[in-house]
């Protein structure tokens, strides 16, 4: 079974460090484009950061965040630093090849101001 499963969210003060990861299970980890994604109430998804040949961050995340790799592990990490409010949201990790895509189930991240 296909799997993507995310952990390490939580809540956080202003300014705080969080790291997510999310690891795959059922497919071939390391021939996917993975990415994160979060999604903040009443708005829509956006892309945090994408990992594949190269790794690109979102402007709003740039400097902040650190996204990482095992291919080894079928990992993928992603360090959040000075964490603001703005940053709270659901976020899902994704594995995209083609046409084929698959999702996390989220993992939640509150930062308080």
């Amino acid at each position: 079974e296909v799997q993507l499963q995310a952990s390490g969210g939580g809540l956080v003060q202003e300014g705080g460090s969080l790291k997510l990861s999310c690891t795959a299970f059922g497919f071939t980890f390391e021939d996917y484009a993975i990415g994160w994604f979060r999604q903040a109430p009443g708005k829509e998804r956006e892309g945090v950061s994408c990992i594949h040949s190269g790794t690109n961050y979102a402007d709003s995340v740039k400097g902040r965040f650190t996204f990482s790799r095992d291919n080894a592990k079928d990992t993928v990490s992603l360090q959040m630093n000075s964490l603001k409010p703005e940053d709270t949201a659901v976020y899902y990790c994704n594995a995209q090849r083609g046409r084929l895509k698959y999702w996390g189930q989220g993992t939640l991240v509150t930062v308080s101001s």
